[in-house]
């Protein structure tokens, strides 16, 4: 036991280390690297199952939506002509409808159909860092990406009530209230601390000191993103959700603080982040690659998601160019814990086979290697 500690300890080390090294002589972003890598040291041995390493995992992906989340300017989202508005919620509108026709037309398994017009801004925040947030593509993505991510959370939450609780349709009802009623406190929390805010405008500097020799600022940020967490636990709500909103309201109420934004950023790249993206990795099974139809499967369910999301980026082409629309449907083509959340139900309540829980996860993986590498080759050629 302890042996198998140390050696997936020194292999995670040489994982975090090396990455960024493979990815800059095979030319590819970095999360990509870091997931092939995770499944070829998993299918070598060098990592097993762990349970400590699945926990720093999972807070490695919340903490992956907290940043998300510190990356939403509320503000411009709200003075976002309704144009935007408008055309944003079209763009999701005709991803759902492409998805589920084209689904249809594929004959696809029913959860698989659910699944293809998720949408998670996850991986937004890597992309921001590296190609950086003023981007008129990445701050359009944000808009529609943060209006997605809501209905996607909301219907996970209700797949999850609806095939996994056994208390038939009161639980699922008492779920979605919930949410709802969560939505809500949020919302009256955020206009109520603004108001506060507005009347004592030095409580906002004894929250997050000018002078901050304790790191004052670090601790509120990570201690309201645990609280939020803990909120969401105690619901049963999709706790990605609370990670969110914990980042935009550090974002809404200290959008002033770039320094912060910065350390957190660096904590998360350097350490959480490559942790859960190797984690991913190592949760495919790379035996599972020559099984009939795995392969294959994953390809169409990638292409069937990529080709939804390209067309309904044709309704945002008018508001930032043809290229940025197709960045941004990229951008939006990685649902990848969302996929993974939803293959995990299906398979668990014998909603879905193996070979469809294979193609999901591999489909999922397949997206970030395919949009991310797309996307640089298009930025490069800017």
């Amino acid at each position: 036991m302890i042996h198998s500690n140390i050696t997936l300890i020194l292999t995670l080390s040489l994982l975090i280390i090396g990455s960024p090294f493979v990815a800059k002589i095979l030319r590819l972003p970095i999360p990509p690297v870091e997931i092939i890598l995770g499944s070829i040291f998993t299918y070598l041995g060098f990592i097993g199952h762990n349970e400590y390493f699945y926990l720093v995992a999972e807070v490695g992906f919340l903490y992956l939506m907290f940043l998300a989340g510190m990356e939403v300017d509320l503000k411009q989202i709200t003075n976002s002509p309704k144009e935007i508005i408008r055309k944003s919620l079209l763009f999701l509108f005709f991803i759902v409808f492409f998805s589920i026709v084209s689904g249809l037309i594929f004959n696809l398994n029913t959860i698989i159909i659910i699944s293809m017009p998720l949408i998670s801004i996850g991986l937004l925040a890597a992309l921001s860092k590296t190609y950086g947030k003023t981007q008129p593509w990445i701050r359009l993505a944000l808009i529609a990406g943060v209006l997605g991510e809501i209905a996607s959370i909301a219907a996970l939450t209700i797949l999850d009530a609806a095939v996994v609780s056994a208390g038939g349709s009161f639980e699922l009802i008492l779920k979605i209230g919930y949410l709802l009623l969560f939505i809500v406190v949020i919302y009256v929390l955020y206009r109520a601390i603004l108001l506060l805010f507005w009347w004592f405008p030095e409580f906002k500097k004894v929250l997050m000191p000018k002078l901050d020799t304790s790191d004052q600022k670090i601790r509120l940020s990570i201690a309201l993103f645990f609280i939020m967490i803990a909120i969401m636990l105690s619901l049963e709500l999709e706790l990605a959700l609370g990670a969110f909103i914990a980042g935009v309201a550090i974002s809404a109420f200290f959008h002033h603080e770039k320094e912060l934004e910065e350390k957190m950023s660096s904590l998360g790249f350097g350490f959480l982040v490559p942790l859960f993206f190797i984690h991913v990795g190592s949760s495919f099974d790379l035996r599972a690659l020559p099984l009939e139809g795995v392969v294959s499967g994953a390809l169409l369910i990638t292409f069937l998601m990529l080709l939804s999301r390209v067309l309904a980026a044709i309704v945002l082409k008018n508001i930032s160019g043809s290229r940025d629309a197709l960045l941004i449907a990229l951008s939006l083509s990685m649902p990848l814990t969302l996929l993974v959340a939803v293959a995990t139900i299906g398979y668990e309540t014998k909603l879905l086979d193996l070979l469809n829980y294979y193609q999901l996860i591999l489909a999922s993986i397949f997206e970030i290697l395919l949009s991310m590498t797309i996307i640089k080759i298009l930025h490069k050629t800017r």
